[in-house]
């Protein structure tokens, strides 16, 4: 059994490594060899991977697998986007994207941002069979969007650095209900749902009480795949501090996270979406001879944004869907409320062409794309 659980996480590093998203267009001939190190991953796991004690497998029986009901997701092999393939698997890559918000995962909610492991573990399977496969926050941002044609783009993003987000049991795998958990569940029942989630974290990464624990849990979501990025040290209200203060809190931070080794911070997710004063110091500044630099900034609400590629996207002013039903002001502006409109509306989102080296859209798109990206344009 050691050895099968060995083979399984190797499998999965490999497939995790190998899945670059929107990366230079050479890459797209590897995906269909990816893709089936995922199947295999998948049905390794399933017989051999201890999941839950026996009375939570009963509880949660495996079902048998059904094809995404609402999107048209075609496999690679690579494909080079013509205005004909465009239209046959209905490609927008200039549509909406959700760029999803949750913070605590409880099995009993205390405040009403929290979401039970039973509700995010159903959101993320009704992504899935919608034919969404999830991107880190930097990737997004970046443009980096290499999903099968007929897919589209969802970004998974977790507050503040819980322990109900990530823990590792004495088994060396994430401990049940936690959120990395449920995403690799998922991605294993649906081999298509790229297990890959952006956490900004403060002072105590999923709360760890010493250092040694948390480079451990940092590298390990890093190695994996997962994005760990800044949210200030102390989690203050940005827009109530001076220039200098804000610096400091970022700067703290990226000091802990580089010591814990975790990758310089290309994303950066503001506490309690409040920007400061200054705009143009939550993505850039120093403090006391340290430098930092995000490539984008995100905010804590509350509906899609728009493609990354749009000439209206804002790479520093990037809204989130809080993960909610549709009770009170959630009504119009949560994840359930914007998931179902975006199937509603399927010519509004993004939906991907499968080919990273362009660029498709609908003719009534075509004004809207950034022009140093007309090039890449592929338009039907």
């Amino acid at each position: 059994m050691g050895r099968l659980r060995l083979s399984w996480e190797k499998i999965v590093e490999e497939n995790l490594q190998g899945a670059t998203v929107r990366s230079a267009p050479g890459l797209t001939h590897v995906i269909a060899v990816i893709n089936v190190a995922v199947m295999i991953v998948a049905v390794v796991a399933l017989l051999v991977l201890p999941f839950g004690r026996p009375a939570e497998r009963e509880a949660r029986p495996v079902q048998k697998e059904t094809p995404p009901p609402r999107s048209r997701v075609q496999a690679p092999p690579a494909v080079k986007a013509t205005p004909e393939w465009a239209r046959e698997v209905g490609a927008n890559e200039l549509g909406l994207v959700p760029v999803i918000m949750y913070h605590r995962i409880l099995r009993k909610r205390i405040a009403n941002i929290d979401r039970t492991p039973g509700q995010l573990r159903a959101e993320l399977e009704n992504l899935a069979k919608g034919g969404y496969v999830p991107v880190t926050a930097a990737e997004f941002a970046a443009g980096k969007i290499d999903i099968p044609a007929g897919a589209h783009p969802v970004v998974l993003t977790f507050d503040d650095g819980n322990p109900s987000h990530f823990a590792l049991g004495a088994d060396g795998l994430p401990v049940p209900d936690t959120a990395v958990r449920i995403i690799l569940e998922v991605a294993q029942r649906y081999p298509a749902f790229r297990p890959v989630a952006t956490f900004w974290v403060n002072r105590d990464p999923f709360g760890s009480p010493d250092r040694p624990g948390q480079r451990a849990a940092v590298q390990w979501l890093t190695h994996h795949g997962f994005e760990v990025a800044n949210h200030t040290y102390g989690h203050p209200d940005l827009r109530r501090l001076t220039k200098k203060r804000v610096s400091e809190a970022i700067v703290r931070q990226q000091r802990l996270l580089k010591s814990l080794g975790a990758p310089p911070s290309k994303t950066f997710a503001l506490p309690y979406g409040s920007r400061p004063r200054k705009r143009s110091v939550s993505h850039e500044g120093s403090w006391d001879g340290t430098k930092y630099h995000f490539d984008a900034v995100f905010l804590a609400g509350a509906e899609p944004s728009v493609s990354p590629y749009a000439k209206s996207f804002d790479r520093f002013d990037i809204p989130r869907i809080q993960s909610n039903g549709k009770k009170g002001e959630c009504r119009k502006w949560c994840s359930q409320h914007w998931l179902e409109w975006l199937d509603a509306h399927p010519r509004e989102r993004y939906t991907s062409d499968g080919d990273p080296g362009h660029i498709s859209m609908p003719q009534r798109f075509r004004g809207k794309i950034q022009a140093k990206l007309g090039r890449l344009t592929v338009v039907y």
